[in-house]
């Protein structure tokens, strides 16, 4: 069982159990380790105590910051990409393939691809002569996700790195107290909608929730909620492209290409960051 897996049997727990605020001591044996440990290894992947995360799982918590997000798209565009207190994926540029290369399905390219390990578990990333292409959460059958992987760029020549990869993941998912100057590039194979949909995602703040009808008004299309649900759940750069911060309308957090407790898991991871950085 590896880190990923123990957090996770460990939030599905405190979910279950929120109402009775179980003790630190419960919360290790559910993920069978001593208290000191326990402790340990969910700080260093949440950023917080568990103690503090339990109260960011509280459904009162997600309305709360869906309420503080109602305009923060709008606020977003106006304010630009840059500023104090980010996480990294506000540093992303976003690149989109044009018909051309979509056409062409990498052909003359080499695309370096791997397995490696990730605070949501494991994950098969790609990166090609134009930036990081794929990004996926991989908990079972990695021969099936190299085959659909490698299916999208059909005419490119494909490598093997797994250490590469995570190289690449580590700075990936580097938390804010380590940030860094350079940028990463996402690239992108999508329609003029949906890449418009992913740049709108790139606005949204960490720890903050915005709903598919918001995402909708702010690219000009405000009934096109559907759609921007399906632009969503199409996203192929997990995490950089931060799909999971897009709720229902209801304050429901709804369904996540990688898993609803993945979605869960990485905005109270997101939320206790902030909380970390605004009494820092």
């Amino acid at each position: 069982m590896n880190d990923y897996q123990r957090i996770a049997r460990v939030i599905r727990y405190m979910d279950k159990h929120r109402a009775a605020q179980p003790r630190l001591s419960t919360l290790a044996r559910v993920a069978g380790m001593s208290q000191f440990h326990f402790h340990r290894l969910f700080t260093a992947w949440a950023g917080t105590t568990p103690k503090h995360f339990l109260q960011s799982l509280t459904f009162q918590h997600v309305r709360a910051l869906l309420c503080q997000g109602e305009n923060i798209l709008d606020s977003a565009f106006e304010a630009g990409l840059s500023g104090p207190g980010r996480l990294h994926d506000l540093c992303v540029n976003l690149q989109a393939a044009s018909p051309g290369e979509i056409k062409s399905g990498g052909a003359g390219w080499t695309i370096r691809a791997g397995f490696g390990s990730s605070p949501f578990g494991s994950c098969l990333v790609a990166q090609s002569p134009r930036g990081i292409c794929h990004l996926s959460f991989v908990d079972s059958h990695p021969k099936a996700a190299w085959d659909e992987l490698t299916g999208l760029w059909p005419n490119a020549r494909w490598e093997r790195d797994d250490a590469g990869a995570r190289a690449l993941l580590k700075e990936v998912f580097t938390l804010p107290s380590q940030s860094r100057a350079a940028r990463l590039t996402a690239y992108v194979k999508g329609t003029a909608f949906q890449v418009r949909v992913w740049r709108a995602l790139l606005r949204i703040p960490p720890g903050q929730l915005t709903t598919y009808g918001r995402v909708a008004s702010a690219i000009g299309q405000p009934t096109a909620a559907r759609a921007v649900g399906s632009a969503v759940g199409s996203n192929a750069v997990a995490w950089l492209i931060p799909c999971h911060r897009v709720i229902r309308e209801t304050a429901a957090l709804g369904d996540y290409r990688w898993g609803a407790l993945r979605k869960r898991a990485m905005l109270t991871r997101e939320a206790g960051l902030n909380s970390c950085q605004e009494k820092a």
